[in-house]
């Protein structure tokens, strides 16, 4: 991530989108890596009263594309948009919160490929992702 960035800086991208609709909060910026939390909730929840595949995916994929999004020379001119996703879910969670980190494993000029660890409340793996991003102009 660009080094000094404002997570307050965020709150226009995610305005009445998926993100806001599920509770996700951006919570740590450094220098090659970004963190975002989501509870485990009525919003996030499967029938069964489980944290959802498609919530976690949801936070992976939120996470990396901001996280391009974040790397972009010209955001005017730019987007970071979601090309491919996958994603294991290793443990159910009931409730609490999530956490996702997400780090670059590529960041090159059309393409950028993430790493995401979702972790539940007791820092127990949940979730592992990986997201390619397209970075296209227009």
């Amino acid at each position: 991530m660009k080094a000094g960035f404002d997570l307050a800086n965020l709150s226009f991208a995610h305005a009445d989108s998926i993100v806001k609709h599920l509770g996700i909060e951006f919570t740590e910026v450094g220098d090659g890596y970004l963190v975002a939390r989501m509870p485990v909730d009525g919003r996030t929840h499967q029938p069964f009263g489980i944290l959802h595949g498609g919530a976690s995916v949801v936070l992976a994929e939120s996470l990396g594309s901001t996280a391009s999004w974040m790397l972009l020379d010209d955001p005017a001119k730019q987007r970071a948009v979601g090309l491919e996703i996958n994603a294991n879910h290793l443990r159910s969670v009931q409730d609490g919160w999530v956490y996702g980190r997400c780090t670059p494993i590529h960041t090159g000029r059309t393409t950028h490929v993430w790493d995401v660890r979702i972790t539940d409340d007791r820092g127990k793996l949940v979730c592992i992702s990986r997201l390619t991003v397209a970075i296209i102009t227009g």
